[in-house]
């Protein structure tokens, strides 16, 4: 499926609801043309005939449709499967087709995203990037490589835009949404700027001006203020919260007027803002069925894992007292516990399966802050059902309620990072401490949300209409929240 091919914004398998179907129709002038030839008696016997075939015709489909579902008794806690009626109970979303400066051309212009390397394979694939094939056969099973990629974690904002041009509740028919998704991609418009320290804050800000100053003309737009619209941004809220002129990283995007009241999905929240909601960031798994769902889930479940513990990541030099600095010198002093992945000497960004290995290899997953508080790696952890520690009460607290258990002590572990600091604490006794039978728990625990942190490859109606997965759970909340605010309540 090519994103912005002309047919992704035609309007698709919509029901003609100003007329009868066509083969009600034709069925009428099949009856007439019998009567008009037939006697009554030669009619009956024709219409016995003809209803009799209809039955085993209706019969036999629906016993194909029964034997060729999924089968739903044991799906786990969070394995979200709609087969309900209300579908769209939240309402419906209109997609915007936007300018292509907004959007379409920062793809085509993919060399210009970063002003140290080319971003093209990042974004490429509408977002998902790259298959994974080097995975196949070395760490992975071959047969279960398909739904793998090299995903970068800003592509957030392709992602959804791809998503929302097949979701099940989008709407061409602006009069009927409840909700207005805005693919504008913020996130990839501001970063070459973000990056290069020389740029100005009026370099950082433009593109997030020149967007706000083509909707706020758009009638849908006037119409509510921007309070029933929302975006996807694929970078940290943080990012887009720049206080000062004179400070040297992040667009004002948000504290922009036009801004204050139109709803953000972003893989960070502010905790203090009503306005945004946290997604998980985008991994490398996209299951495009509920095979997919289930043959990885086992895999994961059944893994032989050597290590107790792992460490990916690299140090920050320029930080004083750097934690993962800390982190990997434990690590290296634990080699017998402890597998350690240096991602200052071994690349470990969007095609690294020396990654996923040492996930899959290990019991627990260590998961300091990122360059903020939350990081990338807990979802690549968990996706390989592996147990994450966290050392920041907000790495995962207050951001991804949605998407995981409310009680974190259940599938992910906490220990304060002063206690690792000072010595006072030991991690390796820590998760020596823990039971098989403890950690199998947590490890069901944790490969039972993988649905809910995964976001599905498009194109397979049953994936699109039967799992709901990250996209799914974060878009319903927003319509959830659009709701509230009309004081429209839906359980």
């Amino acid at each position: 499926m090519r994103l912005f091919s002309k047919s992704s914004f035609q309007d698709k398998g919509h029901i003609n609801i100003h007329g009868k179907p066509k083969n009600i129709i034709h069925l009428k002038k099949a009856m007439t043309f019998v009567k008009s030839h037939f006697s009554f008696y030669n009619f009956a016997w024709f219409l016995i005939i003809f209803l009799l075939e209809i039955l085993v015709t209706l019969v036999f489909t629906s016993t194909t449709t029964r034997s060729s579902s999924p089968p739903t008794t044991t799906a786990h806690e969070f394995l979200s499967i709609d087969h309900s009626e209300e579908k769209c109970k939240y309402g419906k979303v209109y997609v915007y087709e936007l300018p292509p400066m907004f959007n379409k051309e920062l793809l085509e212009n993919c060399d210009d995203l970063n002003p140290w390397k080319s971003q093209c394979a990042a974004v490429s694939n509408n977002g998902f990037g790259p298959n994974a094939t080097s995975l196949a056969g070395t760490v992975v099973p071959k047969e279960l490589t398909p739904p793998w990629y090299w995903t970068n974690l800003f592509a957030g904002e392709i992602i959804f835009h791809t998503r929302s041009l097949n979701y099940k509740c989008r709407t061409t028919e602006p009069e009927s949404a409840t909700a207005f998704y805005v693919p504008f991609y913020a996130g990839l418009a501001v970063s070459k700027y973000l990056l290069n320290l020389s740029s100005s804050a009026r370099d950082r800000d433009a593109p997030c001006q020149r967007f706000l100053g083509w909707i706020k003309h758009q009638p849908y737009w006037k119409k509510s203020n921007g309070s029933d619209h929302f975006l996807m941004l694929g970078r940290s809220s943080w990012d887009f919260r720049r206080a000062r002129d004179d400070d040297i990283w992040g667009t004002s995007f948000l504290r922009m007027p036009l801004m204050k009241q139109m709803y953000r999905l972003t893989i960070e929240r502010h905790l203090t803002d009503p306005l945004d909601v946290s997604v998980p960031y985008p991994s490398g798994f996209h299951p495009n069925s509920l095979s997919d769902i289930r043959k990885w889930q086992e895999f994961v479940r059944t893994r032989d894992r050597p290590n107790l513990f792992t460490f990916v990541g690299g140090k920050r030099g320029y930080i004083k007292n750097d934690f993962r600095a800390l982190l990997l010198d434990i690590c290296y002093k634990e080699s017998g516990s402890c597998k350690a992945l240096d991602c200052g000497k071994i690349p470990c960004l969007d095609g690294s399966s020396a990654v996923i290995e040492a996930f899959l290899d290990s019991d627990f997953c260590l998961q300091p802050r990122g360059d903020s508080v939350t990081r990338r790696s807990t979802f690549d952890c968990m996706l390989a059902g592996s147990i994450p520690v966290f050392f920041w009460e907000g790495t995962v607290g207050g951001q991804y309620e949605l998407f995981m258990s409310n009680e974190p002590e259940s599938f992910s572990v906490f220990i304060h990072r002063n206690e690792v600091r000072n010595g006072t604490t030991s991690i390796r006794k820590v998760l020596e401490g823990y039971s098989r039978e403890d950690i199998r728990r947590m490890r069901d625990k944790v490969i039972d949300m993988i649905p809910r942190i995964s976001y599905a490859f498009p194109g397979n109606e049953r994936s699109a209409n039967n799992i709901r997965d990250a996209f799914d759970i974060g878009v319903e909340e927003v319509l959830r929240r659009i709701n509230s605010q009309k004081g429209i309540m839906i359980n």
